[in-house]
């Protein structure tokens, strides 16, 4: 909001050392997916020092929601993620990772610290009486795994009820393939569907050197993965996105013996319904290619999160809030984030912030890192953005 509070950038950078404090914490303790105790416990101690917010625990497993209001307007929604993911961190920091096993390599530590300092600009802007409307901060557990219901973080706190008057929503992630200063955004479909599959080949096994006596599942696989990595050039319309990839075979236990059975394990990534649903039927279809050569299977598929989908007029918005800092239009890729999960009934958007160092880095890296110099312009721009929206009313 530039016109009402143009100083909103430096403001933020101001809060630079607080910020980098912040992230340093949580990245020297994460926790998993649905584990996320103590850092719920330190976002909740951080809030409660700014006694304007009216500050909500628990909300849909280990969720913080604060909420802070002043005068009449609309109910604008702010969103980081917490967890952490169970990769052996490889860096040197002093603050890398205490919890053996478990990182921050997608970047929710800054992601929180963000938000933080957005809480703290609030607060400020609230005892001034700079903003009309709600705005509620809200810290999601789970984004990176669901549970034993296919149920993520973001579908909890919905479930809940406690984010039922939000009208519009922006979240951010950190994204390591774009400087500092740089922000890059896209209207319309940005990150992919997300569908989980495991088949399990059943032949029969015996002697690697009797193969006439075998029905061999390892003989069968190699027929099936051909054909499903040939989806997209020959089944599928070549200018739709969507992608079926194989993460995990396996199979057997010695060189001379041929197995009972295989297991494999993939995803399918797509942004258009259609083409999600395209793809699982051909998936379906390619595996009858096990019977006809003579075993059989049993196939699982996870349906998890739907493509983000991004508001035309959030984005406005988001624009408008980087002010001087660098725009790129560019879809996200192939990733799948649980915010699509928010923007499917809520009008959102997600911008991807700048965070790149000289060497660099991808998400869900053990020696991932992020340029801390990023954080003030997280701060900005997820402000920035909040203020446009209730200035433009509900």
């Amino acid at each position: 909001m530039e016109t009402r509070n143009p100083d909103l950038a430096l403001r933020s950078r101001q809060l630079f050392e607080q910020l980098v404090s912040w992230r340093r914490d949580f990245h020297r303790h994460p926790e998993l997916s649905f584990q996320e105790k103590r850092t719920s416990e330190t976002i909740a101690a951080e809030l409660t020092k700014l006694p304007l917010f009216k500050v909500e625990e628990k909300v849909g497993g280990h969720g913080v929601v604060a909420s802070i209001r002043h005068g009449e307007g609309p109910v604008v929604g702010l969103r980081a993620d917490m967890d952490a993911l169970p990769i052996q961190e490889t860096t040197t920091h002093s603050f890398s990772s205490r919890n053996p096993g478990v990182m921050h390599a997608c970047g929710h530590d800054a992601h929180m610290a963000v938000l933080l300092g957005t809480a703290q600009l609030l607060h400020e802007d609230a005892e001034r009486g700079r903003f009309n409307g709600t705005v509620k901060l809200i810290f999601q557990p789970a984004e990176e795994c669901c549970d034993s219901k296919g149920e993520t973080g973001a579908v909890k706190m919905l479930q809940t009820g406690r984010l039922d008057d939000i009208q519009k929503m922006v979240g951010l992630h950190m994204c390591p393939w774009r400087k500092p200063g740089e922000v890059q955004w896209h209207d319309g479909p940005s990150m992919a569907n997300n569908d989980e599959f495991s088949i399990i080949i059943h032949g029969s096994g015996g002697h690697a050197g009797y193969p006439q006596h075998v029905k061999d599942p390892i003989w069968m696989a190699s027929s099936l993965l051909g054909a499903l990595y040939s989806l997209n050039g020959r089944r599928m319309d070549p200018l739709e996105v969507g992608t079926l990839s194989i993460g995990r075979v396996q199979a057997g236990e010695a060189g001379n013996i041929i197995p009972d059975r295989l297991y494999l394990e993939g995803t399918i990534r797509s942004y258009k319904e259609s083409v999600r649903e395209q793809l699982l039927e051909e998936l379906k279809q390619t595996l009858t290619i096990v019977t006809a050569l003579g075993g059989n299977y049993d196939l699982t598929v996870q349906r998890g999160e739907p493509a983000l989908v991004n508001d035309r007029d959030i984005n406005t918005a988001i624009k408008t809030a980087a002010g001087s800092l660098k725009l790129i239009e560019e879809p996200f890729g192939m990733g799948s984030e649980d915010f699509s999960f928010y923007t499917k009934t809520i009008p959102g958007a997600m911008f991807f912030l700048g965070c790149g160092l000289t060497k660099e880095k991808s998400l869900h890296q053990s020696d991932f890192d992020l340029d801390e110099q990023a954080l003030p312009h997280g701060v900005q721009v997820l402000l920035g953005s909040a203020y446009e929206l209730l200035e433009r009313g509900g």
